[in-house]
């Protein structure tokens, strides 16, 4: 049994997809409401929250691959129910800015979570995607109003990922060997930029979509307010204000990994352009 947390997210949801499409099973998606959740033919859907582990017994009962998505909750008591519930192997996504900005307070509580799975007992591997495309969602409103994108750092690029090929590097981990022990860094194929990403949206929708850049500190305040002033400046810092050559660096790890390229954001908008319109 492989167990998917953060099912109804964007990797999760395309994982689940995956390994049905795949004939993989059986295969459970957590959610906190079981009744409202929609996962694919053949995917059984289990509540319960990894902010409450106490919540995770009937969900984690037979499971011996566990796909994790981490800092939701208290990750030691997670992986502790999981070793607890005979958990064999977890896949673990944590974040590229372990490797890119350490210093960083995210990357460190990311580097926190992987010390913690190494040391569980049980078998891991480490999914360390950089920027996903998905986080153009943040833009939806905006563009259906007709009002500009405002980004900073417009044109900076960045290996953009799409979520999708973060689940299908967890798939191939998740069911095939040799992919135990392994931390893998995961980037789209090309780097792209948010005026060229904005440009893109723009060509799907075949309407103009203005965009503005802004400062540093004009962004900050939004940003803060959502997630806090410090995880707002890392959040900058890795967005184009501290840039380095590993931020930088496009990587064949999807294409090596699955043996399918990794897709380019141009995809990932083709296959969202409804949410912009």
């Amino acid at each position: 049994m492989i167990l998917v947390t953060g099912a109804t997210g964007n990797i999760g949801s395309a994982l689940l997809g995956q390994l049905r499409k795949g004939g993989i099973g059986p295969v459970r998606g957590l959610t906190r409401d079981a009744g409202r959740a929609w996962f694919p033919a053949g995917v059984e859907a289990a509540e319960g929250s990894l902010a409450e582990p106490a919540s995770l017994g009937a969900a984690l009962d037979g499971v011996r691959s566990l796909f994790l998505v981490s800092r939701v909750g208290p990750d030691d008591a997670v992986l502790d129910a999981a070793r607890r519930a005979g958990v064999e192997h977890v896949v673990l996504v944590s974040s590229m800015s372990v490797q890119t900005h350490p210093h960083l307070g995210p990357a460190r509580e990311n580097l926190a979570v992987e010390e913690l799975l190494r040391d569980s007992g049980m078998a891991w591997t480490v999914l360390r995607p950089t920027q996903f495309a998905s986080n153009a969602l943040w833009w939806a409103a905006t563009i259906r109003e007709g009002r500009p994108v405002r980004v900073p750092y417009a044109d900076t690029a960045l290996p953009t990922i799409h979520p999708s090929d973060i689940a299908a590097v967890a798939r191939v981990a998740l069911t095939e060997p040799g992919h135990r022990g392994r931390t893998y860094a995961l980037t789209g194929p090309e780097r792209v930029t948010p005026r060229q990403q904005v440009a893109s949206i723009a060509t799907a929708l075949g309407r103009e979509v203005p965009i503005e850049e802004i400062g540093r500190e004009e962004a900050h305040g939004p940003l803060s307010a959502v997630m806090g002033a410090e995880s707002a400046a890392a959040v900058l810092d890795l967005m184009g204000g501290d840039l380095n050559e590993e931020l930088l660096r496009v990587r064949d790890t999807v294409a090596t990994v699955t043996g399918t390229p990794a897709r380019p954001f141009e995809q990932w908008v083709a296959e969202n352009a409804a949410v912009f319109r």
